[in-house]
Parts: structure tokens; C-alpha cells; sequence
């Protein structure tokens, strides 16, 4: 269904979680600078997950829907997840905000790349193009041999995006058979398993500001990705996804508002180029499912 009762209430939803995850960047980097380790920030973004997002599907479908019959596919999500959110955590606390968000935006690149290779799914010139325009653009922003930025973040923020890509491929197949909740709840709980014993090493004392921070980075997270999940639910992924650009006007106001610092003249140049990309590669699979559907329907 895309009626307009169901469209609108999936924009906003996208648009809340774009808020919370921007946010969520945004404490991250603050604790980080308040001396909490990466492994701590990692720990508490999943586990305050567990008790919200549990809460959660029992007001909404029921704690027996936690049920799964694909609990290795939802293992080998969680590990690649984890590693996807280590890298764009480092990022973050590598980068300035702007920059580490425009990194993520190259997502529907990489999903169509892995799309192509792993599902076979149809890729034309169109596609491709943008591809490689969206490449030019991160190219701009990062700016490669000038010095401007760690390299290490621009590597960490490239591998969160592949990294994230191949989480949209797991997801698809979990999807054939797993409740958006379901998966959800899956990779908090398995993810704070192995947080939990690197925690246990690395936790320190802190101050109740540092505290709060690590808290409200959980709360932001978890709240964005529940809404995240929620959007796709009720809208379709060709009107919802593009919401996501919209971070950049967040990460852009918290990087000057919090860390004094605004994005340079090639991540303005850049930065559109990729969004760009992302926008017509996500155009193109709506024109191609709605072909496809079509075809099926004659």
C-alpha cells in the first residue's frame, strides 16, 4: 500500500531517525573527546538496546514473534554489523561530522556493486554510471595524498559503507522469513555478547556527564533505528531512503554548533555529487521494479 496515510507517516518517521542517528554522531564524538573508549561507546550503543527494543515488540507484536529459525544468518548479521558500526564509529571520532556522514552515503554505491556480484540482479549502464560518479564525488571529499584528513577515517568511513551495503544484502534474505523487530532485537542481543567481554577489560571511571553521554548515545541510536525499521514497514524504499541525505544539514549544524567546525569547498562540491548518485541509483530501482511489476501484471 502507498497511500498517502501510510506515506506520510513513513517520511516522518525517517526523518526522526535521521535526527536521532545525526545525534547519536554527534554524543558519540563528545564522549570520545570526554575519554571514553571506542569499545565503551560500542558497548553501550547495544546494550541499552535489548531492554528498549524488547519493550518495544511487546506493547507492538508480541515477545513470541523473537522467535527465529535463522539464527546463524542473524550471527553472521550481527558480525558483520558490528564490524560495520566499529569502522563508522571510528570515523566519526576520525573526521569532522560532515565529512564522516557524506562517507555513508555511500551505501546505495556499494549495495548496487554487491547487488550485481552476489545477487545477480539486473545493473544497466544508467546504474553504473552513477556508480562511478558517485566515486568521483567521494574522491573530492576525501581528498586522497592531500593530508587534509586521517586516513584512517576516510578508510573507516569507506569500509562502514561497504560493510552496511552487505547488511542490506543480509537483510533481504533474513527478510523473506524475520519481522523488521525481530532482526532488530537479534542484533542487539547477539552484538553485546562479545561488547560485553571486551567491556569488562576496558571499562573506566568516569564522570556522571560521561555517563550520560554513553547512555544517550544507546537511547539515540536504538530510537533511530527502531524508527529506521519502522519507516520501511509503511512506505516504500524509493520514498523513504532519500530522506536520509537530509543528515548532512544535521551533521553540518552539530559540527558547527558543538566542534566549531564547518565543512571545507570540496565537500560542498562533492558531497552533492555522491548524494546524487545515491538518489538516481535508488530512482533507478524504483523505475525497475515498477517495470517489473508491470510485466507481471500483463
Amino acid at each position: 500500500m502507498t497511500s498517502a496515510d501510510r506515506i506520510f507517516p513513513a517520511i516522518a518517521l525517517r526523518l526522526v531517525s535521521v535526527v536521532c542517528l545525526a545525534t547519536m554522531a554527534a554524543l558519540i564524538k563528545l564522549a570520545e573527546m570526554a575519554g571514553a573508549h571506542l569499545s565503551e561507546i560500542l558497548f553501550f550503543r547495544q546494550v541499552v538496546g535489548v531492554p528498549l527494543v524488547a519493550t518495544v515488540i511487546a506493547i507492538g507484536p508480541g515477545l513470541a514473534t523473537i522467535r527465529t529459525g535463522q539464527l546463524g544468518a542473524h550471527v553472521m548479521r550481527a558480525a558483520v554489523g558490528l564490524t560495520s558500526m566499529t569502522c563508522l564509529f571510528s570515523a566519526v571520532t576520525l573526521l569532522p561530522l560532515a565529512e564522516s556522514t557524506t562517507l555513508q552515503f555511500t551505501v546505495p554505491i556499494f549495495a548496487t556493486i554487491l547487488g550485481a556480484l552476489l545477487l545477480r540482479e539486473p545493473t544497466g549502464w544508467h546504474r553504473w554510471l552513477a556508480v562511478v560518479a558517485g566515486f568521483i564525488g567521494v574522491l573530492i571529499v576525501a581528498r586522497p595524498g592531500s593530508g587534509h584528513f586521517a586516513l584512517w577515517g576516510t578508510v573507516a568511513g569507506l569500509a562502514a559503507g561497504f560493510l552496511t551495503a552487505v547488511v542490506s544484502i543480509q537483510l533481504r534474505r533474513i527478510g523473506r522469513t524475520e519481522s523488521p523487530y525481530t532482526t532488530v532485537f537479534w542484533f542487539a542481543t547477539l552484538s553485546t555478547v562479545p561488547l560485553s567481554v571486551v567491556y569488562a577489560f576496558d571499562h573506566q571511571t568516569h564522570s556522571l556527564r560521561v555517563w550520560l553521554l554513553l547512555i544517550s548515545i544507546g537511547v539515540a541510536g536504538n530510537l533511530g533505528q527502531i524508527a529506521l525499521t519502522s519507516a520501511l514497514k509503511l512506505g516504500p524504499v524509493s520514498i523513504v531512503v532519500p530522506m536520509d541525505y537530509s543528515s548532512l544539514l544535521w551533521a553540518t549544524l552539530y559540527g558547527w554548533l558543538l566542534f566549531g567546525a564547518l565543512p571545507g569547498l570540496p565537500t560542498w562540491i562533492g558531497a552533492p555529487i555522491v548524494i546524487g548518485s545515491g538518489l538516481y541509483i535508488v530512482w533507478r530501482e524504483h523505475v525497475r521494479r515498477r517495470t517489473e511489476t508491470e510485466q507481471a501484471i500483463v
